[in-house]
């Protein structure tokens, strides 16, 4: 029997996958998880064969937490999109479910689970696979020079240096370009660890901003700075991210 553990932060998302793993005769799913922090406790206390992994989750994001644990089960990652993501996957050879999926494209994915976890030589080898994935998304997370975004039922290909900045919503991440906004389903630490960093700074724990769109600093409150846009958005730099702005201007503010 092969135990399972189901980490997606959408219900729906959580009971399709559970209602298609009730199918199968030898998955039996031991715990559902709706966030990273979840998923990394049920982990050591069920110690399961099986992940069913979103990528993106508030706080921590799916690659996040396979970081933390301690050993690496089998897995099977799902993704709503991911245009970096699924290159590593095809390229390491690893499974992966795409949203939306239907129950052949499950039917797919486990008969690959499967076939990883019947000796524990081929398991080896899927972990080590996950773990050259993790380490390729480390060393090129710098080099992220495009988002797919889905908008109003368009799929736009955003260069990543159109940006103005960026905001913390909830669950997601709001794009400022120009005049326009878009909607990604990130966190702010997931986006902040791609982008690179002579180009992007945080200025706020809510806010990104992209240095070449900088117009001026202004004093403010309390050893806080007014951040003016060149299109006069008006942004905040904390105190607890001047030393951001330190390291990328070689001088302190």
């Amino acid at each position: 029997m092969i135990r399972a553990i189901i980490i997606d932060d959408e219900p729906l998302a959580r009971d399709k996958v559970k209602l298609f793993a009730a199918g199968e005769p030898d998955i039996e799913v031991v715990d559902t998880c709706s966030n990273g922090h979840e998923a990394i406790a049920s982990f050591n206390k069920f110690k399961p064969d099986l992940l069913f992994l979103d990528i993106q989750m508030p706080e921590i994001n799916g690659f996040e937490v396979l970081q933390q644990l301690p050993v690496l089960p089998g897995i099977i990652f799902i993704t709503a999109y991911d245009e970096f993501a699924l290159r590593a996957f095809e390229f390491h050879a690893l499974d992966y479910l795409l949203k939306p999926y239907d129950r052949e494209r499950f039917q797919k994915s486990v008969i690959h689970a499967r076939s990883a976890l019947r000796s524990r030589t081929e398991t080896e080898t899927t972990t080590e696979q996950i773990k050259l994935l993790l380490h390729s998304i480390q060393q090129h997370s710098d080099k992220l020079e495009r988002l797919i975004v889905k908008t109003n039922g368009r799929i736009i290909f955003l260069r990543i240096e159109e940006i103005d900045w960026m905001e913390a919503a909830g669950n997601y991440v709001k794009l400022h370009v120009g005049n326009e906004s878009h909607l990604i389903r990130e966190t702010m630490n997931g986006l902040e660890h791609q982008l690179n960093p002579q180009k992007f700074i945080r200025i706020h724990r809510s806010t990104i901003i992209n240095i070449e769109k900088i117009k001026e600093l202004e004093p403010y409150f309390n050893g806080e700075y007014k951040v003016v846009l060149n299109n006069s958005t008006q942004l905040i730099l904390s105190r607890n991210y001047r030393e951001n702005f330190t390291n990328v201007l070689g001088k302190p503010l």
